[in-house]
């Protein structure tokens, strides 16, 4: 198996688990400050329990049925044996106890995802995905989808949304309690709290920065264990400039002068994941890229669910 230097490896991800740490605890840390001013130290209790209560009893969705959602539906095997090789090869190097189940996209769009958790998780995939990227480029793709499942992020970032939503709720009940003090407050002279009153104000938007500042950490993560997985940060970092080629950054382009700010972003911007990528590949130290499975060295076959081209409806589907 190819991989990259261990200790480049290890520095990298360990300072990506030290970044989402410190961000899911200064959320948690921030709900808390909102529970301290409204209870005093019952607040923070109550928070606490609040916040474990909705994690202990969140809807757990089947990934197939989210999928399903999206217009997605699965691929059996037989219908692209290539690709559910290729998956199988990468989940068996992840440490997965079975590869996830694979969905078809129909749609032009570049796009790939992953639902679901490590022992029940899907990886759907477009079709302008596959029609654009060559087998190394999709090898590194499913990498990264398949580095998502391996670390729960879905289930991360559904915790940093439960959290997030707990500071709102409290927030807003600091503020109706403001409206409804201040009037009191003005009229016997008491002091008005500024700073209190900011953090009553603006905890939504700090808890809201934390939580794309986590996704885009785990998305950094999700390149360094794909390369872990493939050995070829190249490949990745090939995908990845094909996507933003192709179509990204066009909407940015047109109606956003200066693009989306970075601390706006679900996921770092496309050129620093590129960079940070061929940092990565220059520490290889002449290792060879990622061996593709036998069978698949001549690249995918044609697969039967993608023989014509979806094409847009007026409902806003793509078949």
């Amino acid at each position: 198996m190819n991989r990259l230097d261990p200790d480049i490896a290890i520095q990298r991800r360990l300072l990506n688990f030290v970044q989402s740490a410190l961000l899911l605890g200064g959320m948690a840390a921030l709900a808390g400050v909102l529970g301290w001013m409204l209870l005093g130290p019952e607040g923070v209790v109550w928070a606490a329990a609040a916040a474990a209560l909705a994690v202990a009893f969140a809807p757990s969705f089947s990934p197939r049925w989210v999928l399903q959602m999206t217009g997605a539906w699965e691929i059996n095997p037989g219908q692209a044996p290539a690709l559910y090789h290729l998956l199988g090869d990468i989940a068996a190097r992840a440490g997965l106890e079975r590869a996830p189940r694979l969905y078809y996209v129909p749609t032009r769009v570049l796009n790939a995802f992953a639902a679901g958790r490590r022992d029940d998780g899907a990886i759907a995939v477009s079709d302008g995905l596959l029609r654009a990227l060559d087998i190394r480029e999709i090898a590194g793709v499913l990498a990264h989808e398949v580095a998502h499942l391996r670390a729960n992020d879905i289930w991360v970032m559904t915790l940093a949304d439960i959290v997030g939503r707990l500071t709102s709720i409290l927030s807003f009940v600091g503020q109706m309690l403001l409206i409804v003090m201040l009037p009191i407050a003005i009229f016997k002279g008491y002091e008005i709290p500024l700073l209190g009153f900011a953090v009553v104000i603006f905890a939504p938007l700090v808890a809201v920065a934390m939580q794309l500042a986590l996704s885009r950490t785990r998305e950094y993560d999700a390149d360094v264990v794909a390369v872990e997985l493939t050995g070829d940060p190249e490949g990745l970092a090939l995908a990845l400039d094909k996507l933003e080629r192709i179509q990204g950054g066009w909407i940015e382009r047109m109606f956003m002068a200066g693009g989306i700010p970075k601390w706006l972003r679900t996921h770092p911007p496309m050129d620093e994941r590129i960079r940070r990528l061929l940092a990565l590949d220059r520490a290889r130290s002449g290792r060879a890229p990622y061996a593709l499975p036998p069978g698949l060295r001549g690249g995918l076959h044609e697969l039967p669910v993608i023989a014509h081209r979806p094409r847009w409806h007026w409902n806003g589907l793509w078949y």
